[in-house]
């Protein structure tokens, strides 16, 4: 077992101040633990079984004179299938989002997945990520798509690749760019040519990359999704040919999938393209079945997603699956001769802004642990459903499984009380200059970014009112409202309107809107622009002569808040504000989880990454802190509160996602 890191002894304010603020510097990967935490994997010989599934045990860098990739074929008395090479080939996949989990895991979370007894692994491409402003492009880092394809092939993987351009996944506007919504005439998946000619472009970029990656090419890339569910929202007919033509004339040339769940399946099949299906109910599997067979015909059956948890939203319950359950139904899945594709097998953590939200009777914001209940944790630990899966496909398989890797350490580093703060109000004397308008402008179309407009994060809108009375404003998604730095109260979806008391002359009224994240799935994706939308009216009066200040809390943002900016935190402090503080590691880091006991609502930064927002109304109490984001040292914790803090930030070893409640 790994020794836990030790904590230094207290250090001077004028000692961390000056550590924090030199250049970071990566310590790289940490080293693996030697323990497996009550988990026992033993190579076990398997005697050989005449049902195995033929190549389905082929690893990309095994196969390597190739002529054929995944087909689809049929024989007298029994069900179609497929074949790789012309040998029977049962895809057994697994979700794992690169862009979901810390790159420094990537090798870690694949290699869970291969000892499992899994064969692929299928994972979505967010757009917003990719191409954040117009025409600018980011394929590095942890969104380094090429590296995680060829990492899946190096431990074994063949690769399902989902491009959308629309992703769902419980991303921010299902990982379109919020920059599309600057046109206001834009339609969202539809041929409107004001999104088709984003999506050409993004496309040319996005195959340049993994068109190479192809089975046909010698990579892992046997299988491409066209769009995503589609059949649900269904409003252009036209459509899904204008995605499957997008991807074939820049050079997909391997099995074309589309994706639907129960109520958008007759409507999303597509010419040519092989329909599979999105359920977790056992009960659900004969009546797709059916489905799929009067809108396709005979073809061979795969479930793309079965959900073997769900998404929590802020509020909410923590959902979780029985693994007895979820044994059950892969069972009866992969027995009826079909593949499948496990969503999540692991969820990993919606870092930053990313996290989408759904808007039914209620708008629900996604928390940012995307642990999903699935076959590993959030962490990447082990589950009772792994167990359970590897022990069902080690059965079937024809060799024995590979050993699952040791487990990561987590640690419980000791707590961490900020030493110095500064409010937002004083932050607005050295963050970017703001927008002057006559009206209030949506985040979307404010003047930045080379014109793209703000994707995340909060905006200020601050005007000079002389009378009381009762203040409307339509909002996306809160807004704070302040009279100087008076606090007054909240507005949201439900609450549209406030009294403002009464005023001594020339009063400033500020309105921080957070954009709690974009709508991912629905009939209203068009109509997700954030902030202030329309004006601010005072006793039916329009409000002039706006000073808007976008607060996207990224890399750039932070990098404003040096040394000389901070304060020691001697007094009470005004809110909103940053707080500041420094943990320190001296041994190699190692996962762990932040908890704010007693703060209330805000987003917390370690050495200027965004770990994600944190709402003391639940249901997920701790933030995942990943062991590669720390440095041997020192490291810079940043927490904006809106509200209210408890002056201490603590680090444990095991996660509360709060109360369980079983998925409906």
């Amino acid at each position: 077992m790994g020794s836990p890191p030790r904590s230094s002894p207290r250090l001077s304010w004028r000692r961390v101040l000056c550590v924090l603020f030199l250049p970071f510097v990566s310590s790289g990967f940490a080293p693996p633990a030697k323990y497996r935490n009550n988990f026992i994997f033993e190579r076990r010989k398997l005697p050989p079984n005449p049902r195995r599934f033929d190549w389905s045990h082929l690893t990309p860098r095994e196969l390597k004179n190739r002529s054929q990739g995944i087909q689809t074929e049929e024989r007298a008395g029994r069900n179609p299938y497929f074949t790789l090479e012309g040998h029977e080939f049962l895809i057994l996949g697994g979700s794992v989002h690169y862009f979901r989990v810390p790159r420094a895991s990537w090798r870690d979370r694949l290699l869970k997945l291969r000892a499992c007894g899994f064969n692929t692994v299928t994972t979505y491409v967010p757009w917003n990520l990719h191409e954040p402003e117009r025409g600018t492009f980011d394929f590095s880092g942890n969104l380094d798509l090429e590296a995680f394809i060829l990492l899946a092939a190096e431990v074994g993987l063949w690769v399902i690749l989902r491009p959308g351009p629309y992703i769902c996944s419980e991303v921010d506007l299902g990982g379109l760019p919020s920059w599309l919504l600057r046109d206001p005439d834009m339609r969202l998946r539809t041929t409107y040519k004001g999104f088709t000619e984003a999506v050409d472009l993004y496309f040319d970029h996005l195959m340049l990359r993994v068109v190479p990656l192809q089975y046909k090419h010698g990579g892992p890339i046997i299988a491409v999704q066209v769009e995503n569910e589609y059949g649900s929202y269904n409003k252009d007919p036209a459509y899904m040919p204008y995605i499957k033509k997008a991807l074939q004339d820049r050079g997909i040339a391997e099995l074309l999938l589309t994706s639907d769940n129960q109520g958008g399946l007759k409507s999303g099949v597509l010419d040519g393209v092989l329909a599979t299906i999105n359920l977790q109910s056992q009960s659900e599997l004969q009546l797709f079945t059916t489905i799929l067979l009067g809108a396709q015909g005979s073809q061979p059956k795969m479930v793309m997603e079965y959900w073997t948890g769900w998404f929590d939203s802020w509020g909410g319950p923590h959902y979780i699956l029985d693994s007895s359950e979820v044994l059950n139904t892969v069972s009866a899945i992969v027995k009826a001769g079909s593949s499948i594709n496990l969503y999540m097998f692991h969820g990993g953590t919606n870092f930053g802004f990313i996290g989408g939200a759904m808007h039914f009777q209620d708008y629900k914001p996604d928390v940012t642990s995307y642990d999903y209940d699935a076959v590993l944790t959030e962490a990447g630990d082990y589950t009772a459903k792994y167990t359970k899966l590897r022990e069902f496909f080690g059965s079937m398989a024809g060799a024995p499984l590979p050993v699952p890797p040791d487990l990561l350490p987590k640690t419980a580093y000791d707590p961490v009380t900020p030493a110095f703060y500064v409010s937002l109000w004083d932050a607005l004397n050295f963050l970017e200059l703001p927008v002057t308008s006559e009206h209030p402008v949506n985040m979307e179309n404010l003047p930045i970014n080379g014109g793209s407009g703000q994707s995340f994060g909060y905006t200020l809108y601050e005007t000079t009112i002389t009378a009381s009375g009762v203040l409307t404003a339509l909002v996306r998604d809160r807004g704070q409202v302040f009279l100087n730095t008076f606090f007054l109260g909240t507005l949201d979806y439900k609450k549209k309107t406030i009294v403002i008391p009464t005023v001594q002359g020339f009063t400033t009224l500020r309105i921080l809107v957070e954009n709690c994240g974009r709508v991912n799935y629905g009939d209203n994706i068009d109509q997700q622009r954030k902030g202030i939308i329309g004006n601010v009216y005072l006793n039916d009066s329009p409000l002039k002569k706006f000073k808007i200040y976008s607060l996207e809390m990224d890399r750039s943002f932070l990098q404003r808040f040096t040394a000389d900016k901070w304060k020691p935190l001697t007094e009470e402090p005004m809110f909103p504000a940053f707080f500041l503080g420094a943990l320190s590691v001296l041994d190699s880091p190692y996962d762990t989880f932040v908890k704010l006991e007693g703060w209330e609502k805000g987003v917390v930064f370690i050495n200027n990454q965004n770990l994600g927002r944190y709402w003391n109304i639940g249901p997920q109490e701790t933030l995942y802190l990943p062991g590669a984001w720390l440095d041997v040292g020192l490291n810079k914790i940043i927490v904006f509160e809106e509200k209210m803090a408890q002056r201490i930030i603590q680090f444990v070893d095991t996660p509360n996602l709060g109360q369980h409640e079983y998925v409906h």
